[in-house]
């Protein structure tokens, strides 16, 4: 496995990589001389290198690590007595919520391991066909939203599936009951099939007529500016940072809304 991905290495940059490979056997025979203790020689037997991990930065603060902190925080303020999911990252958000409350997720792909405090139920989510109205309190659904109906996870090609699903989402939530979306958003709306969809941010509100916009953030590079995350900004504010249209999803537009 190194030995092609070194090669390909190689051949990206040769003064790059035999730079880094230099510095490794230097680095190794100065751990060996100095180290006393023989149960943990360096053996080029056992030589597992990590030659570009020198100059990375600590970590990457991408889309999913803003969105995912901004309704886990969320969630955490409010502290419903459950809360239930749909479609997003285990390890990401459910990961963030899980350790302070249980969570209901339903996902069309199956989950094969079991996770104490998550229930895990194996559902398309378009019509939500098995949850009463207002009865859930607390529900999300993050960067999930814009896949339905486009085939990607083995569900049935729906040109509407995305919008039933919304509408089944504002169904489900209680009175005084909160919903967390995050899906990729643009100056226009579109489909880059068969990955996802962009959504303006009024489509997004206009199908959730029934729900009251309690926050929207969002996160991006818009024009001139360095990513990051934009807490609370007006829909006016947000075509005037001019995001753009980015058919590769690097737009998240976060929305809050409540059920009045």
């Amino acid at each position: 496995m190194f030995l092609k991905s070194a090669v390909k290495s190689f051949i990206k940059n040769p003064f790059r990589f035999t730079s880094r490979i230099c510095r490794l056997f230097k680095n190794m025979t100065v751990y060996n001389r100095i180290n006393a203790r023989p149960e943990f020689h360096a053996f080029m037997s056992n030589l597992y290198p990590c030659i570009y991990d020198w100059d990375a930065p600590a970590g990457s603060l991408g889309y999913y690590f803003w969105q995912d902190l901004w309704a886990a925080k969320k969630i955490f303020q409010v502290h419903p007595y459950e809360h239930y999911d749909i479609g997003s990252r285990v390890d990401g958000f459910i990961a963030h919520v899980l350790p302070f409350m249980p969570v209901t997720m339903i996902d069309i792909r199956p989950l094969p391991d079991k996770v104490e405090g998550l229930n895990f139920i194996q559902s398309d989510a378009t019509n939500l066909e098995n949850i009463p109205d207002n009865s859930i309190i607390s529900l999300s659904s993050l960067c999930a939203p814009e896949h339905f109906g486009l085939g990607r996870y083995g569900d049935p090609i729906d040109p509407e599936a995305c919008f039933k699903a919304m509408r089944s989402m504002q169904r489900v939530l209680k009175n005084g009951g909160h919903l967390y979306i995050a899906v990729p958003v643009g100056e226009n709306n579109g489909v880059a099939f068969n990955a996802h969809r962009i959504f303006k941010p009024e489509l997004i509100i206009e199908t959730l007529n029934e729900l009251t916009l309690a926050d929207f953030s969002v996160v991006g590079t818009p024009a001139g500016r360095s990513y990051g995350c934009f807490e609370h900004i007006t829909l006016k504010e947000f075509h005037e940072l001019d995001f753009g249209m980015n058919y590769g999803g690097g737009v998240d537009g976060l929305f809050e809304f409540v059920k009045e």
